[in-house]
């Protein structure tokens, strides 16, 4: 039996705007660990990490709430290696995308060749003084070394990941420029995005999977919600209209990688449930984790 811990990281510092900040307890109250206890997972709840709210920050445009952003990162980073050294799974409940450069940061200090697998609505290669200023749209630039050094240097060195570990998956063409597009291209980043990725959800996440386990024991997977198409699901804190990924198609990719033996964890991001005030998508989402977390 797997034995999972679930993490929770109340923040959207890094964000557009508030809501995330609420996902991990809306998470349980939409009843996230009856689930995954109810497919026979293994689940402690280590409860939240101190987590950040969105603030405009019009004093630092280039890189919004950069402090904020870095020291969230850090706890999450110390939370992924204490589950890990407990030989659990972390199951990290954002919370906003940047997160994640804390999680791949506490893989590492087990798993130095860890990988990571990004299920994402955006690619994530904006750079600090690159439009909005808006640290969820860079996450990617800080894992392969480009951005802030409070957030490119939490491994120790630069990059943070090895591309060649790095594949991304699903994201709208329309939202990742030509720019950033090269950028990846130059990298030896696997890309995939949201047309290939619909055509067959489950074999474009083999196609992953086969990249980074190609020269990683262990990864992460990480699942913005805003991956799915907001006319199936309006939970992404900045809404994608037009993509046509479902959630189903989503949780199709995520049961493959849940299911592989060398997944270390799972980072759920960008879910707001000031969207849902019924509870209604919530429950989908919940239903689907559960699901491809047992798979």
């Amino acid at each position: 039996m797997r034995e999972w811990t679930i993490i929770g990281v109340p923040t959207s510092a890094g964000a557009h705007h508030a809501g995330q900040e609420r996902a991990p307890d809306a998470l349980r109250a939409a009843g996230l660990t009856d689930r995954l206890a109810d497919r026979g997972l293994g689940v402690t709840d280590a409860g939240n990490l101190p987590g950040a709210t969105f603030a405009a920050d019009r004093e630092h445009p280039a890189a919004r709430n950069l402090t904020a952003v870095a020291q969230v990162a850090a706890t999450v980073a110390d939370a992924v290696e204490v589950a890990l050294g407990d030989g659990r799974l972390p199951l990290v409940l954002g919370g906003d995308c940047t997160i994640t450069l804390g999680a791949v940061a506490g893989l590492l200090r087990h798993h130095p060749d860890g990988g990571l697998v990004y299920l994402d609505g955006d690619a994530d290669v904006a750079v600090p003084g690159d439009g909005s200023g808006i640290l969820d749209a860079m996450g990617i630039s800080h894992l392969l070394g480009r951005g802030a050094p409070e957030l490119t240097h939490l491994g120790g060195s630069v990059p943070l990941l090895d591309p060649a570990r790095l594949a991304i998956l699903g994201p709208d063409p329309r939202e990742t420029t030509d720019e950033g597009r090269a950028f990846l291209a130059s990298a030896g980043v696997d890309l995939q995005e949201a047309p290939a990725f619909i055509a067959d959800p489950a074999a474009a996440a083999k196609r992953a999977l086969a990249v980074v386990t190609s020269s990683s024991e262990r990864y992460l997977a990480h699942f913005d919600i805003d991956v799915v198409d907001s006319g199936d699901l309006p939970l992404g804190n900045y809404p994608h209209y037009g993509s046509g990924v479902t959630l189903d198609a989503a949780l199709a990719a995520l049961r493959v990688l849940c299911a592989d033996p060398a997944c270390a964890g799972l980072l759920l991001t960008e879910i707001n449930p000031t969207y849902d005030p019924a509870g209604t998508e919530l429950a989908r989402v919940v239903d689907g984790l559960a699901l491809a977390l047992s798979a």
